[in-house]
């Protein structure tokens, strides 16, 4: 979805919206402080739903605005239509119920299975050398990446020590990874997730010289850097983190620094969330 403008009343966004939605443009709308937020489903509306909108602002009396009347008539025969489907199938999103509300991320989901795939194997990441070739370096040095093994600059992110280390990162996942990805899609989000999770961790091994640490955190700290400064910068990316879960990622972010939770990966974290406003930033001004 795409912001395209604001309506000081809800008169003239029920209004515009009807319109639009007899024109074949679906809407949402939001409240925002003391005005309404117009946001366009489709990516492919938005210009023509903006010039629209630059029309209904100039003159708002136009008799072809007024389309309330055949715009419920279509939302009736839309919503008869859809229990007549309902009926006859069974929605696919039913078979993943509760999942998220951002829909179902393949590629969220999928590291979320590994993750837990591997949590199992290594019990609990007590058995390291069962999953000795997922550490960034075994031998030290990084040797084994010197000699072409270079998934492990990546796959660290999929090493977890204890439940509640996996358990903080994969709820993260599920509702960061997959908000990321239904907006930006599975390639993006996949190149994301690579990109922040090499530079995280070899962060973290630069200057901690300790090649035996794991976790998704480094991406999640990077993905709450980017939907921080995106949903600051570009609001009609449809990203956004409320304030109450930035400020308590934020707060444990410190906490983590010092020491009283444990060795932590705390270089992976700050480069992890660095890198995300970073890139969140080039991404807003290029949008």
């Amino acid at each position: 979805m795409r912001l395209i403008g604001h309506f000081d009343n809800d008169k003239d966004a029920r209004k515009f919206g009807d319109f639009l939605y007899v024109q074949g443009m679906e809407t949402e709308f939001e409240r925002d402080g003391s005005r309404w937020a117009v946001w366009i489903r489709s990516d492919d509306h938005v210009a023509s739903a903006s010039k629209l909108l630059e029309e209904y602002r100039v003159n708002p009396n136009d008799p072809k605005f007024e389309a309330g009347a055949p715009a419920e008539k279509l939302r009736q025969r839309a919503k008869s239509e859809d229990e007549e489907y309902q009926k006859r199938v069974v929605p696919g999103k039913k078979l993943f119920p509760g999942l998220t509300g951002r829909g179902f991320g393949f590629v969220s989901y999928g590291l979320i299975a590994c993750c837990i795939v591997i949590f199992l194997m290594s019990g609990m990441g007590e058995d390291r050398e069962r999953i000795a070739g997922l550490f960034i370096t075994w031998e030290g040095g990084l040797r084994e990446i010197k000699r072409g093994e270079v998934w492990r600059l990546v796959s660290p992110i999929l090493i977890h020590f204890s439940i509640m280390h996996i358990l903080f990162n994969m709820l993260w996942m599920r509702d960061l990874g997959s908000l990321f990805e239904g907006r930006l899609g599975s390639g993006y989000f996949a190149v994301f997730v690579v990109i922040v999770g090499a530079v995280s961790n070899y962060a973290e091994y630069a200057i901690s010289h300790h090649p035996m640490f794991g976790g998704m955190s480094g991406v999640v700290y990077g993905l709450i850097g980017y939907v921080w400064i995106r949903g600051h910068f570009d609001p009609g990316a449809g990203l956004h983190l409320d304030r109450q879960s930035l400020i308590f990622a934020l707060i444990f972010f410190v906490l983590c620094f010092t020491r009283l939770l444990g060795p932590i990966a705390n270089y992976a974290h700050g480069s992890g969330l660095l890198l995300g406003m970073a890139w969140a930033f080039v991404d807003s001004r290029r949008k």
